[in-house]
């Protein structure tokens, strides 16, 4: 197993089993590991250099998310990509963001924001470094940011979680359409018109920019599914 690396110290104060978890997700979102790829609890171990236990925990976790697959008699595989469980995430990522944005947009004036304001236009920056260095993982890593970072104004821990958790699916999709479309540029200048909408507390802008910013995948989910049908299910 080498598409994981050891771990390495963590600033934030997170659990080892947090930590295992997280990078086994993150490997199989930025397509580390693709789907179909079969995977070994004691090399996952060995790779990381930790112990088997949290390293189960981890799988049964992934298990749990429908990221990993036990195949009776084979093993743990990645699982292939369900193209109904990314529609499926995609119009529940739109309903849950539509009302957070909104929310965001109303509470903009309520308060200084200028610690906000700065911590948005940073990543904006960040995520065109991404784009021009065509680090897809990073670009995803600063998408997933930006959108944390208007969920964080609502207020809603429970929403943030369940987007988190809900979006794994999505985003091994939007992983391969980044990588096929090459459509970066786009994806910022549609947070930045979304960032705009937000301060200007315009609840009705929000909404027409987010979905037009969400739905496009629809559109795109079929080619994806030609170019890569090794990796879908339906």
């Amino acid at each position: 197993m080498t598409l994981l690396s050891p771990l390495q110290p963590q600033k934030q104060r997170k659990t080892l089993g947090d930590q295992i978890y997280e990078s086994i997700r993150e490997s199989i979102v930025s397509f580390r590991l693709a789907p179909g790829t079969m995977i070994y609890e004691n090399e996952l171990a060995d790779t990381m250099k930790v112990s088997r236990t949290p390293v189960r925990e981890a799988i049964r976790l992934l298990v749990s998310e429908q990221l990993l697959e036990v195949l009776p008699q084979r093993g743990t595989r990645i699982a292939l990509i369900s193209a109904r469980k990314v529609s499926e995430a995609r119009f529940i990522r739109e309903q849950l963001e539509l009302g957070a944005f909104k929310l965001a947009a109303a509470k903009w004036g309520e308060r200084d924001r200028s610690a906000a304001s700065a911590s948005i236009e940073a990543m904006l920056k960040q995520q065109q470094a991404a784009s021009d260095a065509k680090d897809i993982a990073q670009f995803l890593q600063l998408d997933e940011a930006f959108h944390r970072a208007i969920l964080e104004l609502a207020g809603n821990d429970t929403l943030l979680q369940m987007i988190y958790y809900m979006r794994g699916h999505l985003n091994r999709a939007r992983y391969l359409a980044i990588d096929q479309f090459g459509h970066t540029d786009r994806v910022i200048e549609e947070h930045r018109l979304l960032y705009e909408a937000i301060r200007a507390g315009s609840e009705q802008l929000v909404a027409e920019r987010l979905a037009q910013h969400i739905r496009k995948l629809d559109n795109e989910l079929p080619q994806l599914r030609k170019a890569h049908p090794d990796y879908f299910i339906d």
